[in-house]
C-alpha cells in the first residue's frame, strides 16, 4: 500500500479536468522519482516472474503509461512518432464516472523520436530493478497511410537500441485511417517490412527485441483469424489485445457518449475478453498475449488470464483504483496460478 493513499488524492486529482490531472500526476512522478519523496507512492511488487517472448517478467502486470516503482513487473510508453505532434484539439479526454470509464482522442500527442529516446535513457532505474519496458511506435497523423510504414520503420530504427520489447499500434481509433493497417493485404506489408527491418537490427545490434502488435476490440471473427495467421506467418512475437473501443452501447445516454474517441475501462473488459479467447484458439498455446482492456479488479486480472493472457496491462483501471490495485491485481494472477 502506498503511504499516500489514493482515496485521499483521487477526490482531488478527479475535480480536475481529466488531462491536466494525468498530467500534473505524470509529471509529479516523474520529478520525484529517486528521491526520498518517491516513498508517498512506492509500493512493493508481487513476485509472480513468468517468461514470456523470451524475456523474464517478475510479475504479469504492466502499465500501459510510464510510472515505476508502483509495483508494476513492466511498463509500456509511447506511443511515440518520427515527428513531434500536438495530437487533437482540447478537450479529448472525458471521465465517465458511474461506468468506470474514459473517452479518449488525444491523437499520439508527443515530442517526436529523438525526444522520446532522450527520455528513455534518463529513466534506467525501472529497468535496474528487473523491470521490462516496452516502448510503443506509430505514425505521424499528417503522413498518407500508404506511406505510413516508413513513419513505423523509423521509430523502430530509432527504439530499438533502448527496447525489452517493441509494440506495433495500429489500433487507435484517434489517428485517421489507422485502424485500416489490420486488413489482410496492409497488414501483411506493414509486418512483412517491419519484420525485415527487426532482422537487420537484430545483426546490427547483436539482440533479438521482441515485437509484439496491438489491435482494436472492433473486430470480428474472421479479421481476428487473419491477423493471428498474418502474426504467425511473419514471425511476429506476440500480440496486445485490445485497444480502446469506438462502441457506445455500454454507455448509451451518458452525456459524454457522443464524443469522438476511443472508450476505455469497466465497459472494454467482455469485448477485450473476447478478441483474446479467439486470438487464443487461432494462435494455439504458447503464443504470447497480454491482455488489455477494462481490468477494474483482480477478478478481472484473472478473467483475462482464463481467457488466454499471458501477461495483462491496465491503465483506466489504474486511474479509478489508483495504487492498491495493483497489489490486488498482481496477486489474484499469482494466486491463480497455484
Amino acid at each position: 500500500m502506498a503511504l499516500l493513499p489514493y482515496a485521499l488524492t483521487r477526490p482531488f486529482l478527479f475535480g480536475l479536468d481529466p488531462e491536466q490531472a494525468h498530467d500534473l500526476t505524470l509529471g509529479a512522478i516523474a520529478a520525484l522519482q529517486n528521491t526520498p519523496a518517491q516513498c508517498l507512492w512506492q509500493q512493493a511488487r508481487v513476485s509472480d516472474p513468468v517468461t514470456v517472448a523470451g524475456l523474464r517478467f517478475p510479475n504479469r502486470l504492466g502499465l500501459a503509461a510510464g510510472l515505476g516503482a508502483l509495483g508494476f513487473g513492466f511498463i509500456e510508453v509511447g506511443t511515440v512518432t518520427p515527428l513531434g505532434q500536438s495530437g487533437n484539439p482540447k478537450p479529448r479526454i472525458f471521465r465517465l464516472v458511474e461506468h468506470r470509464a474514459l473517452i479518449n482522442r488525444l491523437g499520439f500527442n508527443n515530442e517526436g523520436l529523438a525526444a522520446f529516446i532522450a527520455n528513455v535513457r534518463r529513466s534506467r532505474s525501472f529497468r535496474a530493478g528487473g523491470g521490462i519496458l516496452g516502448l510503443n511506435i506509430g505514425k505521424n497523423a499528417a503522413t498518407p497511410i500508404e506511406r505510413a510504414t516508413d513513419d513505423y520503420l523509423t521509430c523502430l530504427d530509432g527504439v530499438y537500441p533502448h527496447a525489452d520489447y517493441v509494440t506495433v499500434n495500429i489500433s487507435s481509433p484517434n489517428t485517421k485511417n489507422l485502424r485500416s493497417l489490420q486488413s489482410d493485404e496492409a497488414l501483411d506489408a506493414l509486418l512483412g517490412a517491419l519484420q525485415a527491418r527487426r532482422e537487420a537490427l537484430r545483426q546490427t545490434h547483436g539482440r533479438q527485441v521482441p515485437m509484439f502488435l496491438k489491435i482494436a476490440p472492433d473486430l470480428d471473427e474472421s479479421q481476428i483469424q487473419v491477423i493471428a495467421s498474418t502474426l504467425q506467418r511473419h514471425g511476429i512475437d506476440g500480440v496486445i489485445a485490445t485497444n480502446t473501443t469506438l462502441s457506445r452501447e455500454a454507455v448509451a445516454g451518458h452525456a459524454h457518449a457522443g464524443e469522438a474517441g476511443g472508450l476505455s475501462g469497466a465497459p472494454v473488459l467482455e469485448a477485450s475478453n473476447r478478441v483474446i479467447r479467439t486470438l487464443r484458439q487461432a494462435l494455439g498455446t504458447g503464443y504470447p498475449i497480454i491482455g488489455v482492456g477494462g481490468v477494474m479488479s483482480g477478478d478481472d486480472a484473472r478473467a483475462k488470464l482464463e481467457a488466454g493472457a499471458d501477461l495483462v496491462q491496465i491503465y483506466t483501471g489504474f486511474i479509478y483504483g489508483g495504487p492498491p490495485l495493483v497489489t490486488e491485481a498482481t496477486r489474484a494472477m499469482a494466486a491463480a496460478r497455484h
